[in-house]
Parts: structure tokens; sequence; C-alpha cells
């Protein structure tokens, strides 16, 4: 639990950061450069450390992240300057982001148990309720703050999912790489990866699965 300050003044300050610089279009756009500039940085240090002299490897993994992270980045900016709902819908996968990863690091650090899988060791099936749990509370304090329907209760569950998912699998590329952090840019996260690697992939599944349902 020592890490857990860190880790809460972290997410508190990446949220109020990005909260910020959505009031301003120009802002926000030049926010998510500079964490794609870092995250490309990461992932490609993940990738040299793997594939270790497989040239032609690296450059495929390094191009599709790339392109993975292009189309994201560009959907987000898209999506939340399209409708200032969209912002407000923003605000909320990234909550249930950061929720989830508090979540599962308080339950996991508090009551243990069986290991979730062998890629992290650090995931236990008490931190997997944990996000759940903290998520759950996300979502009621939007549900009467911003009177949000019920059915979006579903959709916490599918990202707070989707979130951990994309945790686990930057978790098995730095065990690959034989590394602990992407980086230490960020303290109690390391990297910039390290912090948003559920986010990379649960906000754009919330934002496909909102223009599915919507």
């Amino acid at each position: 639990m020592k890490n857990l300050f860190q880790r809460s003044l972290t997410s508190i300050a990446l949220i109020f950061i990005i909260y910020l610089s959505l009031s301003n279009q120009f802002v926000f756009f030049l926010l998510l450069i500079a964490i794609s500039f870092f995250v490309i940085d990461e992932m490609f240090n993940l990738t040299k450390n793997i594939l270790n002299q497989n040239k032609s490897g690296i450059f495929l993994l390094n191009l599709i992240t790339i392109i993975y992270l292009t189309f994201f980045f560009t959907q987000l900016s898209l999506f939340v300057n399209f409708d200032n709902n969209n912002k407000l819908f923003f605000v909320f996968f990234l909550t249930i982001c950061v929720a989830t990863d508090i979540g599962g690091y308080i339950f996991g650090n508090l009551f243990k148990g069986k290991k979730l899988t062998k890629i992290s060791p650090n995931k236990t099936y008490s931190g997997l309720i944990g996000s759940y749990v903290l998520s759950s509370l996300v979502f009621f304090y939007f549900y009467h703050q911003f009177k949000f329907s019920y059915s979006l209760l579903i959709f916490t569950y599918l990202i707070s999912l989707v979130s951990q998912i994309g945790d686990l699998f930057i978790s098995y590329l730095k065990r690959k790489a034989k590394v602990k952090n992407t980086g230490n840019l960020l303290p109690g996260h390391g990297g910039i990866l390290d912090r948003i690697d559920g986010m990379i992939f649960a906000i754009p599944f919330g934002i496909n699965l909102l223009f599915i349902f919507k």
C-alpha cells in the first residue's frame, strides 16, 4: 500500500490536467500529441527489448503501434470536440479506468488471495472485484450527478473489463521485455504507458460502444 498515495495523487493530477484541457480544442490536441510521443517511445523500447535484433519484427510492431495510437487519438479528438455531451462521456470513461486501477490495487493489497494470472503476479481475484466495486461507485456518482441511464452500468463493467485486459497485455509485454516499468516519468506509476495501459484500449472501446447503442 506504500505507493497508494502516489498512485492516487498521480491519477487525480492526470484527470485534472485532461479535464482542464477539454476547455480548449488546441490544448487538448497538443496534450494528445505529447502523450502519443511518450507512449510510442516507451512501446518502441519494449519491442526492442523483446525482439532484440529482429529488425523486421521491431519495425512491424512499431508500425502497428503508430497506426493504432494515431487512430485512437484522432478518434478521441474528433469525439470530444463533436458534442459537449461527449466530453462528459470521455471523463466518465477515463474515471472508470482510473477507478479500475485504484480499486484493483487497494483490494488486491488489502485482501490478497488467489492470483488471477501468471502474466502479472500482483493481480488477484480480490483486486478484480475491487476494480468493479470502485467502477460501480463512479457510475452511481454520474448516475446521480448527471442523470445517467442505468443501462450505462453495463458499459461501466465492460469498460472496466477491457481496461484490465489492456493492463494485463502491457504487463505481458513488460514481462517479455524483462522490465518492471515502461519508464520513470510518473511517481508511483513508472512511465506514461504504465499509467494509461488500460485506457488506450478501454476508452476507444467505450467510444465505439457508445456509437453503436446511442
